[in-house]
């Protein structure tokens, strides 16, 4: 098996589940788990509002990417859950760093269920705007082929409870790997 392959990227719009079924999925599957956002917060010592708020969207990105690149780097991530942040396949240089670090998945879901899951979340700041439907359509009409062409394995999360994402995610996981 490929170094770093035993992890599982979980990317998608936010919304779409990669916190809360990552959290599930790890636990499942004994594996640890990291929350790029998270860590972001955490090296930042404040949350990613205060972040855009003071620094904007261009330096959260930088952040990210540098997290990244130090995930790629080291040996010792193995066997991880890790989810991403909603823009984080928007930089081409970290589509190769998530493909390095392990089986990328797509919680995939249509505007009308993100919106639904994100309405009364005022922690997202690319959402500050009247129109948060309008706006999550035109960052998804974006960002969903980036998402599908980043991803090993697309789940459809739309109807589905944390539960049967991560089952499907499991299920998905495992064929891939009696397939190589």
């Amino acid at each position: 098996m490929k170094k770093g392959r035993s992890n599982i990227i979980l990317t998608g719009y936010m919304g779409s589940g990669k916190s809360s079924a990552g959290r599930l999925l790890s636990k499942k599957l004994k594996m640890s788990f990291a929350d790029t956002d998270t860590l972001i917060e955490e090296s930042q010592g404040r949350s990613i509002p205060q972040i855009f708020g003071e620094d904007g969207e261009v330096y959260f990105r930088s952040c990210e990417h540098e997290l990244l690149k130090k995930l790629a780097q080291d040996e010792d991530i193995k066997d991880t859950v890790i989810a991403t942040g909603g823009g984080i396949v928007m930089d081409e240089r970290n589509r190769g760093l998530l493909r390095s670090l392990g089986t990328v998945v797509y919680l995939r879901a249509d505007a009308g269920t993100l919106y639904q899951r994100v309405i009364n979340d005022n922690g997202r700041p690319l959402l500050d705007t009247d129109d948060k439907f309008q706006r999550i359509k035109d960052m998804l009409s974006v960002r969903g082929p980036v998402y599908e062409e980043c991803a090993d394995i697309v789940v459809d999360t739309d109807v589905l409870d944390k539960e049967a994402v991560v089952n499907c995610v499991i299920s998905a996981w495992e064929r891939r790997f009696s397939d190589l």
